[in-house]
C-alpha cells in the first residue's frame, strides 16, 4: 500500500477488523489508478436510534491529479446500511467506478460529446441522409 489513509470514526469504536478490511478495499482502488494520492474514509452513525439497529454511513474521499472523488451516497433503504460490511463495500464499489471513470478519461479513452449523447446513444439513432 503506497497510500497511507486516513480512517475515521464518528459516533463508534474502532475496530481493527473494520480497518483490515478498509485498507484491502483501498489496496485495490490503487490497482487502478497510480495517481492516487490520499484517500480519506469516515465510518458514521449519523443518529442512534434505540428501537432499530444502526445505520452506518460510509464518504471516501479519494484525491487525484486536478480532482477529488467523493463517494458520500445514501442507502436506497434505510436498512441497507444496518450491516457495516454492506455500507463499506457499496461506497468502496462505488468510488472503484468514479476512480475507472476518472482514469478513462484522463487517458481519452472516454470521450465527451456537447450535447450530452453518449457514442452508444448516437450510434443507436437512426442518420437521416
Amino acid at each position: 500500500m503506497r497510500l497511507t489513509p486516513q480512517i475515521i470514526w464518528q459516533n463508534l469504536s474502532p475496530s481493527d477488523t473494520i480497518e483490515a478490511k478498509i485498507r484491502k478495499h483501498i489496496t485495490k482502488l490503487e490497482k487502478f489508478s497510480d495517481r492516487l494520492s490520499d484517500c480519506r474514509v469516515v465510518i458514521a452513525v449519523p443518529h442512534r436510534h434505540h428501537h432499530q439497529g444502526n445505520i452506518y454511513h460510509v464518504q471516501i474521499n479519494l484525491t487525484v491529479p486536478g480532482s477529488q472523488l467523493i463517494v458520500n451516497r445514501q442507502p436506497q433503504t434505510p436498512q441497507t446500511h444496518e450491516d457495516l460490511d454492506v455500507a463499506i463495500s457499496d461506497a468502496f464499489e462505488n468510488a472503484e467506478r468514479q476512480l475507472k471513470e476518472y482514469t478513462q478519461l484522463r487517458r481519452g479513452e472516454i470521450k465527451t460529446h456537447v450535447g450530452g449523447a453518449t457514442d452508444d446513444e448516437r450510434d443507436s439513432i437512426p442518420q437521416s441522409h
